[in-house]
């Protein structure tokens, strides 16, 4: 797959490789949850301004809080990673259904709804009705990437909104940052993804922060042995004892992901692996591996080849268990199924 890469800031240099993109064909074809029916111009008749539309509510969300470019990659995420990508992280609970807003990886950690939100609002005051939730999720996930310098890729649309919620299948579902390698491995394949996505799309946590509660047993009590990480950078340990002190009150404080480039989405995650800095120990795990590390490796070195494959990847991840044709709706409110 083709991608228009962002790390550059001279567009010029990419000219001739946008000359061939669409020569190249997109690897979608290991899905067939009706990804089939997905199209690039799925909108250009019915909704030509959507884009642009998306593109300017992540932009004005983006102005006012950094933070939000990664909070909406990991909206989009966990979307997907729960029953496929269909919208199903965005529903309120009812009284009939606990949805996925309030399981335990998401509660008081998850954000950008408002900004969904924000912009389902304006696109259905020019396309009422004809808009998936879950494709202006799609889209904003990718247009907070290019704010924070990332690359872009091609997004298939025509995914229609799922009509319930799982907040089991939330807890069961989704990665977590205490399992071993091996497990997260077993949840990506079980999405049809494989052990590189794994490396790849961990490296979205180029940007954004981590609760303390989620890294803190390595500063003072890793695996129970009442000393820190062993592997974890002497420096780093250092610094992230101060923001996280061993005392209940700092298990919601904050810390950067990557600590070099916070709001940048660039490559230097690896470097930070590479240097046993990682902040996440289901991060850090990847050097543990010898196939996962020589990719670390690789994408340390080589910018462009990550942001290449993060956008392969991107697009793998978005079309993992779409609703189309007849199934599923297009919901007029994001957060509420329509009566």
């Amino acid at each position: 797959m083709a991608h228009k890469l962002f790390f550059s800031h001279n567009i010029a240099s990419f000219i001739p490789f946008l000359l061939v993109i669409h020569f190249i064909p997109v690897v979608v074809s290991q899905f067939p949850y009706g990804y089939s029916q997905l199209s690039y111009r799925f909108y250009d008749w019915s909704c030509p301004r959507l884009t642009n539309m998306v593109k300017y509510g992540v932009w004005a969300a983006y102005r006012n809080d950094t933070r939000i470019a990664a909070s909406l990659l990991r909206l989009h995420f966990h979307d997907c990673f729960v029953n496929g990508c269909d919208g199903s992280v965005l529903l309120d609970d009812t009284d009939d259904m606990k949805g996925e807003k309030n399981a335990l990886p998401n509660r008081n950690s998850v954000r950008g709804f408002e900004v969904i939100d924000n912009i389902k609002e304006d696109v259905e005051r020019f396309c009422p009705s004809t808009v998936s939730c879950v494709d202006i999720l799609t889209l904003a996930a990718r247009e907070a990437v290019v704010l924070a310098g990332g690359p872009s890729w091609p997004v298939m649309l025509g995914r229609r909104d799922g009509v319930t919620a799982s907040q089991q299948a939330a807890n069961k579902q989704l990665p977590s940052p205490f399992e071993p390698l091996e497990n997260i491995t077993a949840k990506f394949t079980s999405k049809g993804l494989d052990l590189k996505d794994v490396v790849v799309l961990s490296g979205a946590h180029t940007i954004g922060f981590a609760q303390c509660f989620t890294f803190k047993n390595r500063l003072f009590n890793f695996r129970g042995s009442g000393k820190p990480d062993p592997m974890l950078d002497s420096s780093a340990l250092t610094n992230l004892q101060t923001m996280c002190p061993n005392i209940d009150s700092s298990n919601t404080n904050l810390a950067p992901l990557d600590s070099g480039s916070m709001y940048r989405f660039d490559n230097k995650y690896y470097t930070n692996l590479v240097n046993n800095a990682g902040l996440l120990e289901s991060d850090q795990v990847l050097m543990q591996d010898s196939k996962t590390a020589a990719m670390v490796n690789s994408y340390s070195m080589n910018s462009y080849l990550f942001g290449n494959d993060f956008g392969t990847s991107m697009a793998k991840l978005g079309n993992i268990g779409v609703l189309t044709g007849n199934k599923g709706q297009i919901r007029k409110k994001c957060g509420a199924i329509n009566v």
